[in-house]
């Protein structure tokens, strides 16, 4: 199996214009992918209320770009929070899959109307104007409280696996679950990786993008942090089926940039990754209010 290794290139922001409705919010979960059509990067944000204001933890919207760095966004959002309990609070954390008939299913996290709770929730439809909510994806459990944050793949034997966040004992951990289509029913099947010791990803742990060109080695950009929640973006390795680990950095890919005021929202928070034209895409909010676009470079021995 290769030896890997990834450098940043660069980092640019991420324009998204659209209704002040949006625009007037905090935005972060930006989950892109690419389409046919004469613009060929779509992309579900998530806007929240801005810092010390009232409201929703979260609408999703829809949006589109020709380079994939400045988007337009719809009128309107395409999941908003209610009218049933479990996301009437806010809609949280887009993950689409695109299935080959053209439809779609996205995954998100419900938060209910007293935000003490949120829920891995799935939506489909044929379009993004078009999406119908199904209920709960994938259900919390004593020991896995707050299920959310989707990733999904299909696996080289044609297996489907669902990477999920969860929390235990005070901490954000990852888990893992099977089902035999992209839109479930999911089982719980364990934890695929753990935090380290004496490293920056000691405590927490969040899902993040597959990049999935290399179907017998997949890497997994996820998030991770300290027990204050200074969140970073690293990247694992496994086998085809997800089984094992090949490969994990030592220091994190992206960190935000340094603040002098210690109390600021340290976080960067990676989302989804494109690949195009050899080059990695990769998608992230910081401080929880800001999109960028990291350029990547893969190295392999």
């Amino acid at each position: 199996m290769a030896q890997l290794d990834f450098n940043v290139e660069k980092i640019e922001p991420v324009i998204l214009h659209g209704s002040d409705a949006l625009t007037q919010r905090d935005l972060m979960s930006p989950y892109v992918w690419k389409v046919r059509g004469r613009h060929p990067y779509a992309m579900m944000v998530r806007a929240v209320p801005k810092m010390g204001e009232e409201g929703d933890t979260g609408t999703i919207w829809y949006a589109s770009s020709k380079d994939g760095l400045t988007f337009t966004a719809t009128d309107t959002p395409a999941l908003v929070p209610g009218p049933a309990v479990e996301d009437a609070g806010g809609c949280e954390d887009p993950t689409v899959v695109a299935l080959p008939d053209g439809s779609y299913v996205v995954y998100y996290t419900g938060v209910d109307a007293a935000r003490a709770h949120g829920e891995l929730l799935y939506a489909t439809g044929p379009s993004m104007d078009r999406l119908e909510k199904r209920g709960v994806a994938m259900a919390s459990t004593p020991s896995q409280g707050n299920v959310k944050e989707a990733t999904v793949d299909r696996t080289q034997q044609g297996g489907w696996r669902l990477f999920y966040e969860y929390a235990a004992h005070n901490a954000s951990l990852i888990g893992l679950a099977t089902a035999p289509g992209a839109a479930g029913p999911w089982h719980h099947d364990r934890q695929p990786f753990a935090p380290r010791s004496d490293a920056w990803d000691d405590f927490h742990l969040s899902t993040g993008p597959l990049l999935t060109d290399d179907k017998a080695q997949p890497v997994m950009f996820y998030n991770g942090a300290t027990q204050d929640a200074r969140w970073r973006i690293g990247w694992i390795a496994f086998d085809a089926e997800y089984t094992r680990i090949t490969d994990r950095c030592i220091e994190p890919l992206i960190a935000p940039p340094p603040s002098p005021n210690r109390m600021d929202t340290d976080i960067a928070f990676a989302a989804s990754v494109v690949l195009e034209d050899g080059r990695i895409w990769l998608y992230f909010s910081r401080a929880d209010r800001a999109l960028f676009r990291a350029t990547i470079r893969r190295f392999s021995s």
